[in-house]
Parts: C-alpha cells; structure tokens; sequence
C-alpha cells in the first residue's frame, strides 16, 4: 500500500471511529440513555454495504461500444463521433469506474466516472473528470422508473466562469443497451439536449 493509499485508510478509519463516538456522546446526552455502541456500528455497516440499488447499476459493467451526439447550440446540428467505454466495479462492488475513449470535434477525448449509490443519502451519486478540461462534475440524483436514473449536478462555464445546472437521465434498455442524455442551459436560460451517447456492449 503507498504512502497515499494508506494515508486515506487511516483518515477513512479515524472518521468511521469519530461517528461512533459522537453517536455514543448524543445517547450519553439524552435523559439516562446509556452510549449504544453497538447500535452505532450496525447503522455504519449498513452505510457501508451495497444493495439493491447498487445492483440496479450492474448493467453499466462491461465493454460497450459508443454512439455521441453533442449539439453546439440549439437548432445547430450535432457532432457525431464513437467511443468505447470500460466499466467495471470497484471496492467491492460500491461503485462502477467508467473509462470512455473515443473523439470530440476532431480530437481525442478520454474520461474517467465513478457511479455509485449513497445508502445515507439515499441517492446516486456520480463524478465524471476529461481531458477537455480540469474540473470534476458530480451529479446526484434518484431513480426514475424502474430502469431510468435521473441527476442534476454544476459544471463552472470556461467562458463565463459562472456555475451552471446540467441535467442528466440515464436509461437502461436492457442488460446490451443504455443511454445518457443531458442538458444544459441554452443562451437564453431555457434548458436544451447538449448530448446523446447510445452504449451497446460489445460481443
């Protein structure tokens, strides 16, 4: 384990520890109530282990292949290019890494997201990070649907410096095929499709 690696354990390990004995200081707090030390772990066990809506994201992992679409504006065509993207779960199963390869505009493009589902929170939760620029979107959001995630997250313009809301939806066809679309505020404020991205997993 690197240096780094087991810095973050150890900060992960210390927070874990900094909840129960603050949820032990609050039982202490109450009128006569013992610390619940053990109700304190159960409740962070069940934060920390996957569900049912961890397996909704089991259709993402795989190799798929990608069909774009990003619009300039509104009422302009779209730009059309292909990549792949690489998907798989990692820490045990908590989260699916994607790692996309494909063009924008002429040029290479490559990504990398992390999608997972908050059992506090109760909603999923994504980052998405590119070369097209050095900020991280994280989006959050709940299911839509039985097969449909639907996030809302900001992204800080590179031309006005400003924050701006994008909508995202996620639907999953079935287990080969599923889509990512989003939006984003058109100049005129009024929300319109910026891009369509159709995956098919590759035989």
């Amino acid at each position: 384990m690197t240096d780094t690696a087991f810095t973050r354990a150890l900060c992960t390990a210390s927070l874990l520890l900094a909840f129960a004995a603050r949820a032990a200081a609050d039982e202490k707090a109450g009128p006569k109530a013992p610390p619940d030390e053990k109700a304190a772990m159960e409740a962070m066990t069940r934060a920390a282990t996957p569900g049912e809506a961890h397996k909704r994201l089991d259709p993402l992992v795989g190799t798929f292949d990608a069909s774009a679409k990003m619009w300039p504006a509104p009422g302009k065509p779209p730009e059309e290019s292909k990549g792949t993207s690489e998907n798989k779960w990692v820490l045990g199963n908590r989260y699916v890494e994607q790692r996309y390869q494909g063009t924008f505009m002429g040029q290479p493009f490559n990504g990398i997201g992390y999608t997972g589902y908050d059992n506090v929170w109760k909603r999923y939760v994504s980052v998405w990070m590119d070369d097209a620029g050095t900020g991280m979107m994280v989006s959050s959001g709940k299911a839509s649907g039985a097969h449909a995630v639907d996030t809302h997250g900001t992204v800080y313009s590179p031309v006005t410096g400003k924050p701006e809301t994008v909508t995202e939806k996620l639907t999953v066809a079935d287990a080969d095929h599923h889509t990512l679309e989003m939006w984003a505020p058109a100049p005129d404020g009024k929300p319109f499709k910026v891009m369509e991205i159709a995956y098919t997993r590759r035989r």
